[in-house]
C-alpha cells in the first residue's frame, strides 16, 4: 500500500494540467492499470482507446486448457458509441480516472462557449455546447435563455472534458 494512490487525487488543484506533456505521451495520470477479470459492469475501462463504461460484460472459457477470456461491451462515455473487447482475464487494461466537478452557469456566448464558475470562484470559458447533437446541451441553453440559475456538471476522463447534466438553482 505504498501507493500514495490519494496523494495523485489531492494534488489535482496544485495545476497539474501545466505537467502533463512530462509524462511522455504514456497516459500515465489519466488511467490506472486493472485486471480484464477484475472488471465489472458499470466500471469504467479504455477500449481501443476511448474511455467507456461497461454496459456488458462475462467471462468464459476457451476449450479444456484455455485461458478465460474477458468479453467486454462499453459505451464511450462521452459520445455514447459502442465498443467491444476480448481479452484474457489476466490481462491488464487501463481504467480511466473519470472526474465530475459541478459549476454554476454564468453566461453562454454567440459561439455557444459557457462562462463557468466553481465553488472557489474560478472562471472558465473553453468548454463549448453542441446545441445541435446534444440534447442536454440544448436544454442547458434553452434554460439558460429562460433566465434559469443553471449548475452543469463537467465529466473528464483522459484529457477530454464535457458537459454531461445540468440542474436547476432554486431558491
Amino acid at each position: 500500500g505504498e501507493h500514495h494512490r490519494d496523494g495523485r487525487r489531492r494534488g489535482e488543484d496544485a495545476g497539474m494540467e501545466e505537467t502533463f506533456e512530462a509524462a511522455g505521451g504514456s497516459g500515465a495520470s489519466d488511467t490506472v492499470p486493472i485486471q480484464a477479470g477484475a472488471l465489472k459492469k458499470n466500471s469504467f475501462v479504455v477500449i481501443k482507446g476511448f474511455p467507456c463504461k461497461i454496459v456488458d460484460y462475462s467471462t468464459s472459457k476457451t476449450g479444456k486448457h484455455g485461458h478465460a477470456k474477458a468479453n467486454i461491451t462499453g459505451i464511450d462515455i462521452f459520445t455514447g458509441k459502442k465498443y467491444e473487447d476480448i481479452c484474457p482475464t489476466s490481462h491488464n487494461m487501463e481504467q480511466p480516472i473519470v472526474s465530475r466537478k459541478d459549476y454554476q452557469l454564468i453566461n453562454i456566448d454567440d459561439e455557444h462557449y459557457c462562462s463557468l464558475m466553481d465553488d472557489k470562484n474560478d472562471t472558465r470559458e473553453d468548454l463549448k455546447l453542441d446545441i445541435a447533437g446534444d440534447e442536454v446541451h440544448k436544454k442547458i441553453s434553452e434554460d439558460f435563455h429562460s433566465d434559469k440559475d443553471l449548475i452543469v456538471t463537467v465529466l473528464s476522463a483522459m484529457k477530454i472534458e464535457k458537459i454531461v447534466a445540468v440542474k436547476e438553482i432554486t431558491n
